[in-house]
């Protein structure tokens, strides 16, 4: 089966070399243009190291984006961790189509921070799924998913790169299986069902010590650890890292208490140890040396809401 395959980043790179370890034929490798001042993108990089045909178009709505998937004559593209829009004639091209990979489980949290969104909303499961993509912004029909669980302490980090990312490639090559086998599942999303959320921003990162202990605590794991959730002391902005919740209740925002273990500063019914921080431009540490950098003392507040100017 002439296959390309279409990615980025370590996901991209991981997943390429597990196809090539299996003898697949990769007639090329797809990537984002590398930006000037950037480091070079790993999948770049080992492609160009296994000396395989390696195209960055910045842009695939092209006449000439569409010849160019039309020369590699493909069975099969697969798209790995694809950030630019890819349309339907370009994905249409190969002869069986073009499969992706996206860490929720569709039809909900389709859009770009899929795997923020469901830990900031308190939720205890997510997945990923294989997807045949259309023109909609992951609406294509499936082709199958697995679900994983969001542990109480996991974090951004740790659900993509200890669950995600290890049962994406392994789904991945599962459904290149299965489609080499003939069996083309194609499951309709019920897109009124689902949910779409958009870029998961600094500025939502944003934390208002008036919400529940444990939306702000949810917020914090959620962006942890990008793009940071982040709050002002002083004038100073300050992201927040590896927190717990502890039952200590005070006024919202204030700092109840600063010791080795990290700053203890109130939300609403009870409060959030910060252990790790970082000061905007700075470089992440323990919080109590951030604390005692600022001069913070017990009962100074944080910006209380993020509503206030």
């Amino acid at each position: 089966m002439r296959i390309v395959f279409h990615g980025q980043k370590a996901f991209g790179k991981e997943l390429l070399g597990r196809l090539l370890e299996r003898g697949e034929n990769i007639v090329a490798v797809c990537s984002a243009p590398t930006k000037v001042g950037e480091p070079e993108d790993p999948l770049v990089e080992f492609a160009l190291q296994e000396k395989l045909p390696l195209h960055q178009p910045a842009s695939w709505k092209t006449p000439e984006s569409l010849l160019l998937m039309q020369s590699f004559d493909a069975d099969l593209c697969m798209m790995a961790y694809v950030l630019l829009f890819v349309p339907e004639v370009v994905l249409n091209t190969p002869r069986i189509g073009t499969f992706q990979y996206h860490p929720s489980l569709l039809p909900y949290h389709r859009g770009p921070s899929s795997i923020s969104w469901p830990i900031s909303m308190g939720k205890t499961k997510t997945g990923l799924s294989i997807f045949w993509p259309d023109d909609g912004l992951d609406e294509g029909p499936i082709l199958l998913t697995k679900s994983c669980d969001i542990g109480p302490k996991d974090t951004l980090s740790n659900v993509y790169f200890d669950k995600l990312f290890p049962m994406g490639v392994d789904a991945m090559l599962e459904s290149l299986d299965l489609v080499k086998a003939g069996v083309i599942l194609k499951y309709k999303q019920d897109l009124v069902e689902g949910s779409y959320e958009s870029w998961f921003t600094k500025e939502l990162a944003q934390i208002d010590w008036d919400n529940p202990v444990e939306e702000v605590y949810n917020k914090i794991r959620a962006v942890d650890p990008a793009p940071g959730a982040w709050s002002t002391i002083k004038g100073q902005s300050i992201d927040f890292y590896t927190a717990t919740k502890s039952s200590e209740v005070g006024v919202p925002g204030s700092i109840i208490n600063i010791s080795d273990d990290g700053i203890l500063i109130s939300a609403q019914n009870g409060s959030i140890v910060i252990h790790k921080a970082r000061l905007s431009g700075g470089k992440k540490t323990f919080s109590a040396e951030i604390a005692d950098e600022l001069g913070l003392e017990v009962g100074d507040k944080f910006k209380f809401s993020a509503r206030e100017d």
